[in-house]
């Protein structure tokens, strides 16, 4: 007796994708990690742009990028507007950071990653890219206990009531920034321990979703807005509270806000603001990392590590994979 399994063409396109977006970030991470510790942030940059676009150029679907980054530090873009994939298929919003921690990546330190974020069209912030107030906690606390505009030691206070600690039992994490001084200070005022990071508030973000294994329970300050929307799809996936802002601080950016549909320059934006419907999220390791391992070239082999998850399931998955056919990580 013969069976076989069933499985609907909607479904089974999602599952294919879950794992075609893990391609795009590893060939992604893979060119930018060729050029680790060479001091040149814009050439590991645009390595990882070229093979992303590459890669999702190769896609079934008709995709726009729809939050990206390069136009705040004009490095190379996968710019916002631009179609990709095979034009066939289903309509995705697209967000990516091809390196986000491009400092990390040239001065060959940990936490350089590959990242992307698909969803289906329209349900993804369309927004410039700017820069972006971020608040974010972890999942099992009621929803709105923490607050965006509220001072960073109340919000500290809550999450410490609610989690049933002291103030003094909680870290924060932060970018270590010169415009972060008040946060910081009000932080500790609260007895709490900051962590700083150099770069990398997608992984930030990522962390407060599983203190118990990261130490993190809050991340407060300001990034990039592509990011924050990595992070949104990420939490989505994975369980946990965000709050933004969009800093849209000249007429310029305002305007150009407008286009993209935001219409009020203030508004907070909860976590299924920045992200709605289904979504799928994957970040490939670069230089090791405490979320990833980065890539490894061994002789004939190159080993990559990628976490990729989806928000209907809330599946986790971790891919290592060994790869010996390398023509694929060169220029088609």
């Amino acid at each position: 007796m013969s069976t076989h399994i069933s499985v609907p063409p909607q479904l089974l396109l999602e599952r294919i994708l879950t794992l075609e977006i893990v391609r795009v970030t590893e060939r992604a991470a893979v060119s930018a990690a060729r050029l680790r510790g060479h001091g040149n942030e814009k050439a590991a940059d645009q390595a990882a742009v070229d093979a992303m676009r590459r890669e999702l150029n190769k896609l079934p679907i008709e995709g726009t990028i729809v939050i990206g980054e390069g136009e705040r530090d004009e490095a190379p873009m996968l710019f916002i507007g631009e179609k990709v994939g095979l034009n066939a298929g289903p309509k995705v919003d697209i967000a990516v950071d091809p390196l986000e921690g491009t400092t990390l990546c040239a001065k060959n330190m940990p936490g350089a990653i590959a990242t992307m974020a698909m969803a289906d069209g329209g349900t993804l912030l369309h927004a410039p890219d700017v820069y972006m107030q971020k608040l974010a906690i972890g999942p099992g606390y009621p929803k709105g206990i923490v607050e965006l505009d509220a001072p960073p030691e109340d919000n500290v206070r809550k999450l410490a009531r609610a989690k049933g600690v002291e103030a003094s039992a909680i870290t924060v994490l932060v970018l270590d920034r010169p415009r972060h001084a008040d946060i910081i200070n009000s932080v500790r005022s609260t007895g709490a321990a900051v962590r700083l990071i150099t770069d990398g508030d997608v992984a930030g973000v990522i962390h407060c979703a599983d203190p118990d294994n990261t130490g993190v329970d809050m991340y407060i300050g300001t990034g990039g807005a592509p990011e924050g929307v990595l992070a949104a799809v990420a939490l989505r996936c994975i369980g946990g509270q965000m709050q933004c802002r969009l800093i849209l601080d000249s007429e310029q950016k305002r305007e150009r806000a407008r286009k993209m549909g935001v219409t009020d320059p203030r508004a907070v934006y909860e976590i299924e603001d920045l992200a709605r419907g289904d979504c799928l999220f994957a970040a490939t390791g670069i230089t090791d990392g405490s979320m990833l391992s980065g890539v490894k070239f061994r002789k004939g082999v190159i080993e990559t590590e990628t976490v990729v998850m989806r928000s209907v399931t809330g599946t986790v998955r971790y891919i290592r994979a060994e790869h010996r056919q390398l023509d694929k990580f060169y220029l088609d």
